[in-house]
């Protein structure tokens, strides 16, 4: 088991507490197969709604899928109690926002889509449902009278 953690980085304007919102957040990675290296071209997402058990009463994580190379049987949990919000402090840094618990898969690409959310800096408005597909996002904080943004939206997977 390997714990691995997705290092979210951005460029913030006037905007803090960056985060995933809600349990049915969809983490979109692309994973590869420790034992043979076998990376699907597909987007597959997880989530923590979603509880697989794992075979021999091990528990349960978050995907379960058998390799379609080699066959065997991986599996991928998000570690609920590391998901850590990106504030304005982190700005244009490397911070860990969650962990995986991998067993025989590796993260080994992130695409951020929808679902994330954030509030002003100085006004504390709130900005749900932000989009980070595009790797950028603004919009206006009526309260404060300025732009909001996040740009240049990257990241990075580092062992735990």
């Amino acid at each position: 088991m390997v714990k691995i953690g997705l290092q979210f980085k951005a460029t913030l304007e006037n905007v803090t507490n960056v985060r995933p919102e809600g349990e049915d957040f969809r983490w979109f990675l692309k994973l590869k197969c420790a034992n043979c290296g076998e990376i699907p071209e597909k987007w597959q997402y997880i989530n923590l709604m979603d509880s697989v058990p794992l075979k021999g009463g091990r528990g349960s994580a978050s995907m379960v899928q058998k390799c379609k190379l080699c066959a065997r049987e991986n599996s991928i949990d998000i570690m609920k109690d590391t998901i850590t919000p990106y504030n304005a402090e982190d700005s244009e840094r490397f911070k860990t926002m969650v962990q995986f618990e991998c067993r025989g898969l590796e993260p080994v690409d992130f695409q951020p889509q929808a679902g994330f959310a954030a509030e002003g800096a100085e006004s504390r408005t709130k900005f749900p449902e932000i989009t980070l597909l595009e790797k950028d996002w603004t919009d206006y904080d009526e309260k404060a009278s300025e732009s909001v943004g996040i740009y240049e939206v990257t990241h990075q997977f580092i062992k735990c």
